[in-house]
């Protein structure tokens, strides 16, 4: 496939996710995304975050399959939640779940610093290698138990979860920043719930629930 073919379907690809934010903008509150998170999911080339043998769908609008059952999500559900996010560039962000380093390369394009936590080692070397071919150098990896955040570098401005916990883990509340925010899908399988956490200037955390999803569950050490 040519460079010229991937600028063309990845044109494609953000038209359709400007379509589907308008489409369900009474449920998200939103009618458009972010000009500059549409300008990141443009710049990151999503071929390079699939296995070699689905590139030639990597722009098309679901989830694709990256190996030990884990998927890359769907683009519109990349940008919802990165733009739920709201991501700014003096933001130190955690993302749990690493995967391939599709959306850890949105996130690098938006903010200061990303710490990433994968559980399956096998992902975390291969994004790793991914992301430094890209050239990204404001990220920071770790192979672990998601569900227990970095601890040696919280606070965190903002925090993303890739994967499903049932319950949002009591430790990423804990290093989410006083004034900060948490998009994390959570639920058991047939209920998941994408939702925003606020944390106040007291700490207090409060929840809102956006739109059902369907994510693979969050892997932990239990």
């Amino acid at each position: 496939m040519s460079e010229e073919y991937y600028l063309e379907v990845c044109e494609e690809m953000l038209g359709i996710i400007a379509a589907y934010a308008e489409m369900s903008a009474e449920k998200t509150g939103r009618t458009n995304f972010a000009e500059r998170v549409m300008a990141a999911m443009r710049r990151v080339p999503r071929h390079e975050f699939v296995p070699a043998e689905l590139r030639p769908m990597a722009y098309v609008d679901s989830p694709l399959p990256i190996g030990f059952d884990k998927t890359i999500s769907q683009p519109f559900i990349v940008a919802l939640m990165t733009d739920l996010l709201d991501p700014q560039p003096t933001d130190k962000i955690l993302e749990i779940g690493t995967g391939l380093g599709y959306q850890s390369a949105i996130l690098a394009e938006l903010a200061a610093k990303v710490f990433t936590v994968e559980f399956i080692e096998e992902l975390a070397h291969e994004a790793r290698n991914r992301l430094g071919r890209s050239g990204y150098g404001n990220i920071e990896f770790r192979i672990g138990d998601g569900a227990l955040g970095w601890p040696q570098h919280a606070p965190f401005d903002k925090i993303i979860v890739t994967a499903a916990p049932e319950l949002i883990p009591g430790p990423l509340i804990a290093q989410l920043k006083r004034g900060g925010r948490m998009v994390v899908p959570a639920g058991i399988a047939e209920a998941q719930q994408l939702l925003v956490v606020e944390k106040d200037d007291s700490g207090r955390a409060r929840t809102r629930e956006i739109i059902p999803v369907r994510f693979s569950a969050l892997m932990t050490g239990e």
